[in-house]
């Protein structure tokens, strides 16, 4: 597929933060995997490592220096393309400005966030101006939580959609973090619980049971509290077509009971830690941002995430979507297959402007692309 050309933009596809662990796995990506004719820049504060990214890509891309605390910076690498695609977190911290350079250059705009409070924050501050101005704003496109978004929107494609649906993912894997990965999970968990609930949210969820035996999985499950069931109730109200009434509940699953009580200690550990100042910060100097597991770890990782859904009182229909290491090799492959979608398929979206997901813009033509490129996606 011929990407069409914006001569007024000197890029396609701008990876901001690309000398960090996961934006060298993008670049990377992109560079194996974009069609020739598209136009892909590296970005970031060192011109030195741009440079010797560049030379290891294979293919001609830009150098673009830029840096979060440089808004006319910014505002350049915005104005110079027409996509953004930013790893530079902890997003809570430094993504807004790069939103809104974004908005204001009208660049679509996306990331790999897993951060509720900032998705809050996005859409209070830019939500409107970009829907005025055509800019979409896709937070999210890694495995927080395309996964999940996607995962959902595949199975309402296998239900009756004139009945409520309620949908339960169930999440299984294995594999590593990175130190960027980490320092984001600890300011989540050291922050104060909001008070309001989220604005990424859409319809409620109703009540299900928290601990609880899945018997059409055979396994034991626990509640998730990561931002993925905000980011399918979004994409619910924002597509309007899950049903009349639509809930979504997010669990990890485990398949001896046994591994429960592990579970919630390990949970528990890395919330205290996450709380208490020295230990955070030694923890992040022990996984420094720029670090990530090696080459043979990530081979070695996988994800599965099932999926239960029931319309009304029906029998549920089971779906899964699945892939290899979760946080890195597929976080590359998803959020760049989702900028590739962004420059090549723009024109068949569903959603247009504004603070969305990637099933409410993107929808079937990113599942379609993910499934070309290996993920998994099937009903059972």
């Amino acid at each position: 597929m011929t990407p069409p050309v914006d001569t007024t933009r000197s890029w396609d596809i701008t990876i901001f933060g690309a000398t960090g662990f996961v934006g060298r796995l993008i670049a990377a990506y992109l560079a194996a995997h974009a069609p020739p004719q598209l136009r892909i820049a590296v970005a970031g504060r060192a011109r030195d490592k741009l440079e010797r990214l560049a030379a290891e890509l294979g293919r001609e891309v830009g150098i673009v220096v830029a840096d979060v605390d440089d808004a006319a910076a910014l505002a350049r690498m915005a104005a110079s393309t027409r996509v953004v695609l930013t790893t530079v977190g902890p997003y809570v911290q430094f993504g807004e400005p790069v939103v809104r350079a974004c908005v204001e250059q009208g660049a679509d705009y996306l990331d790999l966030t897993g951060e509720p409070a900032y998705v809050d924050r996005i859409i209070d501050l830019h939500h409107e101006a970009a829907r005025a101005r055509g800019v979409l704003v896709l937070p999210c496109c890694g495995f927080d939580s395309i996964p999940t978004d996607l995962g959902v929107l595949w199975t309402t494609r296998a239900l009756p959609r004139d009945r409520p649906l309620a949908i339960a993912g169930y999440m299984e894997g294995r594999g590593g973090f990175s130190g960027g990965t980490l320092a984001s999970a600890l300011g989540v968990l050291a922050s104060p619980a909001p008070r309001r609930k989220s604005r990424a949210s859409g319809p409620v969820a109703r009540k299900r049971p928290a601990i609880h035996f899945q018997r059409e999985l055979g396994r034991w499950a626990l509640p998730l509290p990561t931002i993925d069931p905000q980011i399918a109730r979004r994409s619910a109200r924002l597509r309007g077509d899950y049903g009349p009434e639509f809930s979504y509940a997010h669990f990890v699953a485990l398949p001896w009971l046994w591994q429960v009580p592990l579970a919630l200690a390990g949970a528990g550990a890395l919330i205290g830690a996450a709380k208490i100042g020295p230990v955070r910060r030694l923890l992040t100097r022990m996984n420094p941002p720029g670090s990530g597991p090696a080459p043979e770890v990530r081979a070695r990782s996988w994800f599965k995430v099932t999926f239960v859904g029931r319309a009304g009182s029906d029998a549920p229909v089971i779906a899964e979507v699945s892939g290899g290491d979760p946080g890195y090799d597929e976080t590359a492959k998803m959020a760049g297959e989702t900028a590739l979608c962004l420059v090549l398929q723009r024109d068949m979206f569903k959603e247009t402007g504004g603070v969305s997901t990637t099933a409410a813009a993107c929808g079937e033509l990113l599942i379609a692309r993910l499934q070309a490129a290996g993920m998994g996606f099937t009903v059972r």
